[in-house]
């Protein structure tokens, strides 16, 4: 069984998938969608942002990671050819080695191997997404704490959470590596507030990933909506730039 990773649309999360399947699930969020969709983003994360909705699991839920033993397609398919022929002879048929439906049956040792395997899939995707996941959680909770110093004496964000304490109305923070910082403030900034506020986070997400990092700027790209438009800061090349995106609306006329 050949073997695809992805990365979930949804949280974030690494997925690993049979390369056959069409759809892949989550199995952190439960987010079911193209299994195209997940290696696209596992191999192009820059500037996706991952909404974090909920997903509802149920016991009639299709699920995406398991392999078949056999195609009941492909049983059905062998039967109806065999009856075709059946009705086309003129001579009786010789049934006395005629395979049945219900005489189709893989051998015990093959069941056993996959159902081996399966579980060995399952543990692998465990050991693999669970520390990413958790480590990501626990740097995104570190962050959001102390997240009140990038903003200071820069700009004014809404540091509350949603009714579930869940999502905070005037930022958010998300990636792997918490590397994306979306924010939004009613004031109008400048060049020097926006640069501002990515040093500050850079500076406050390098504290807080474990074991430091080399770059602190390395992958971090920060976006500010503001009165008028939005700033989009990042490092490119060794260079930090910073470019103002206007609304549509304030091009008008």
């Amino acid at each position: 069984m050949a073997i695809n990773q992805g990365m979930c649309k949804n949280c974030g999360s690494l997925i690993v998938f049979d390369e056959k399947d069409s759809q892949c699930e989550c199995v952190f969020c439960h987010c079911v969608f193209p299994s195209e969709e997940a290696i696209e983003i596992f191999n192009h994360p820059e500037g996706r942002e991952f909404p974090n909705e909920k997903y509802e699991i149920t016991e009639n839920a299709n699920k995406h990671n398991a392999t078949k033993v056999y195609s009941t397609e492909s049983l059905e398919k062998s039967i109806a050819r065999e009856e075709l022929r059946k009705s086309q002879s003129s001579e009786k048929p010789n049934t006395e080695f005629e395979v049945q439906a219900k005489d189709v049956k893989a051998p015990k040792k093959l069941v056993i191997g996959l159902a081996v395997g399966f579980v060995a899939a399952v543990a692998l995707v465990l050991g693999i997404s669970y520390p990413m996941y958790k480590t990501r959680t626990e740097l995104r909770a570190a962050v959001e704490a102390d997240i009140g110093t990038v903003f200071a004496h820069v700009a004014e964000v809404d540091q509350t959470t949603d009714a579930d304490g869940e999502f905070y109305n005037g930022f958010s923070v998300f990636g792997q590596t918490c590397q994306y910082l979306n924010a939004v403030t009613d004031e109008e900034l400048d060049e020097e507030d926006a640069l501002s506020i990515f040093e500050n986070y850079c500076a406050l997400r390098a504290e807080k990933v474990a074991g430091g990092v080399s770059d602190i700027h390395d992958g971090v790209i920060v976006k500010i909506y503001s009165a008028g438009g939005y700033w989009t800061v990042s490092d490119a090349n060794g260079n930090v730039e910073a470019y103002f995106t206007e609304d549509a609306g304030s091009t008008e006329g």
